[in-house]
């Protein structure tokens, strides 16, 4: 994104889908990138306006599967594993359509997601464990996801006990979709792969990263 700063003006409006509490949009906005955003939330969208800079992100409350705003961008993304979020394809193909809407010709559309750990799971399994860690109390965490790989749909399990023996347990829904998946979504949607990566730093997209950025492109002739 540091190349945007360079780009002139009128190249430079960018749009964040579950903007959240803006851990992206504020710092861009403070580097004088006109950015906007549209979020589910309004817990989160309300955090975005106490933090310096804030005020100069748009925020539209509204499901990034359908929610529209005016004007046209030269870059649409969406991170931190949050087109995950979207429990169904029909729901992740509308997101990169809804993208492609929001673009202008030959515009960009930016997702991060992590790669499901299915490597991990032998025959007859379907949980992997991701952390277990003590706490500083005398209690402990457990983490683990739990994959249906007939639906793609998977979930985050969070097991917290105190030391007093009490628990909390919390279990998130998500679908994973494989790259190769996001391509097609990405062609229903009028746009094609422009690059590849394991993560931020650019690196080599393999069979062994865990993760991948993928920037897609719309048709320059829209």
């Amino acid at each position: 994104m540091d190349e945007l700063a360079m780009q002139p003006r009128r190249r430079r409006l960018v749009h964040e889908f579950a903007v959240g509490a803006g851990r992206i949009a504020v710092p861009l906005a403070a580097r004088g990138v006109p950015v906007s955003g549209i979020e589910l939330s309004r817990a989160m969208a309300a955090r975005i306006t106490g933090k310096p800079g804030g005020d100069a992100v748009e925020v539209t409350i509204g499901d990034m599967t359908t929610t529209r705003v005016a004007g046209r961008f030269s870059l649409v993304y969406l991170v931190f594993d949050t087109i995950s979020n979207v429990t169904a394809q029909d729901g992740q193909v509308d997101v990169f359509r809804n993208a492609a809407g929001h673009l202008r010709p030959g515009g960009l559309f930016l997702v991060e997601v992590a790669l499901p750990d299915l490597r991990r799971l032998p025959p007859g399994q379907d949980t992997v464990p991701f952390t277990m860690a003590p706490g500083t109390d005398g209690g402990g965490y457990v983490g683990f996801d739990q994959y249906d790989v007939v639906t793609q749909a998977f979930t985050s399990n969070h097991v917290t006990v105190s030391a007093d023996g009490t628990g909390r347990f919390r279990r998130i829904p998500f679908r994973y979709a494989w790259p190769a998946e996001m391509d097609l979504m990405a062609r229903i949607a009028g746009m094609t792969l422009k690059h590849r990566w394991a993560d931020w730093d650019r690196s080599e997209f393999t069979a062994e990263s865990t993760k991948h950025v993928s920037i897609w492109e719309t048709g320059r002739g829209r």
